[in-house]
């Protein structure tokens, strides 16, 4: 979902220090359109949650301005932004019913008795809990306590809604089964969320756009399938999804396309997504899945031979680690189908894959050894 120059949300130049010295968030552009559910994914102390709880006025920018429909909201206090919040935490008050809770936001903001009942039956339909209006949160399940969190976030209609790792604390079912009711309860109203996490998982389902954070900066700010299908550095690569990498160094470019020197094990011909030049150490990003094994002689472009290292039975698919170019942690995963190829540990076998599916990308800060 592009956004326009009425962005509903905007960070301009947006910087964030704690001590004067280090900044957590570095010179922030990012814009959010009416509607948009975007996520904030990345490692701890990426700068993500900050961007967040500057966008919900609990922390000031350090320089640069936020702005909310148009209008400047630095220096308006959280309780007049019109913002829900859901927290991994719940924040429910414990000595409340639920609807007592759902209530609390609409008598502050003084609403009518009857459009009080109104907007938290609706509400409470909406996350599927109109029967237990009368519980106290100690009374329900953790699945339960999250989405009366959503419901009293929603319950103002506010103009947008932030969400900090809600999910954290439940177990990988009840959280895979709120990823599809957010974003359910999302495409129904329509309202804006800023969702924070660093589950790559809940980002790829829920969003519409994901901004991948790390070291205060916006590494690429995308859809979630650009994301994993075209990453514009080793960092994204690295971080959304599984990565096989080889290191080497830069043979020859030919326009959109590049042929790697790995060391020992010969020649890749990779996409020229991010290389600085010719004889310049590059790091190769390649899917585990986009990998086929034993390809006819002539078929694929890149051909290797390889070594099987492990198997791990996965169920839907099994993890094999292979020796290929030196590596011995490069990974290919085979859908458990009927007819697949069976393999056992130490058995020689042959490795391809397209050049297109093959990214050579700069070498992540620190990296010190590109050619093995």
């Amino acid at each position: 979902m592009p956004c326009t120059n009425n962005a509903f949300v905007k960070f301009s130049g947006v910087q964030k220090t704690y001590d004067g010295e280090t900044l957590v968030v570095k010179n922030l552009n990012l814009e959010i359109a009416r509607g948009e559910f975007l996520t904030m994914l990345g490692p701890s102390g990426s700068g993500k949650t900050t961007t967040l709880t500057m966008l919900a006025g609990f922390e000031a920018p350090t320089h640069g301005s936020i702005h909310l429909a148009g209008r400047p909201i630095d220096k308006m206090p959280p309780h007049k932004r019109d913002i829900g919040m859901v927290f991994q935490n719940y924040a429910l008050f414990p000595h409340l019913t639920v609807k007592d809770n759902l209530a609390f936001p609409l008598k502050v903001r003084k609403l009518g008795r009857a459009e009080i009942e109104a907007r938290i039956k609706r509400a409470l339909d909406m996350v599927q809990l109109g029967a237990y209006s009368a519980r106290r949160p100690g009374q329900l399940s953790g699945g339960q306590q999250q989405r009366v969190a959503l419901a009293r976030a929603l319950v103002f209609e506010p103009k947008l809604v932030l969400m900090d790792e809600p999910l954290g604390a439940l177990d990988k079912q009840l959280r895979e089964q709120m990823q599809l009711e957010i974003k359910h309860i999302h495409e129904d109203l329509g309202v804006t969320i800023v969702y924070v996490t660093h589950d790559q998982g809940e980002a790829l389902t829920m969003s519409d756009r994901i901004a991948v954070f790390n070291d205060g900066v916006v590494q690429q700010l995308a859809a979630p399938d650009e994301l994993y299908e075209r990453p514009t550095n080793a960092f994204v690569a690295q971080f959304i999804g599984e990565n096989n990498r080889l290191y080497g160094n830069v043979l020859g470019i030919n326009g959109t396309t590049c042929n790697v020197e790995i060391s020992g094990a010969g020649t890749v011909k990779a996409l020229a997504i991010n290389v600085e030049a010719v004889g310049r150490p590059t790091v190769l990003s390649l899917r585990p899945e986009r990998v086929r094994l034993n390809p006819t002689p002539g078929s694929l472009p890149n051909i290797f031979d390889a070594r099987v290292k492990e198997l791990i039975y996965l169920g839907d698919h099994v993890r094999t680690r292979l020796s290929v170019c030196g590596h011995d942690d490069f990974v290919v995963k085979l859908p458990n189908s009927e007819g697949i190829a069976q393999l056992d540990a130490g058995a020689a076998i042959t490795v391809g894959w397209k050049t297109e599916d093959c990214r050579a990308l700069e070498l992540l800060k620190g990296t010190t050894a590109a050619v093995r």
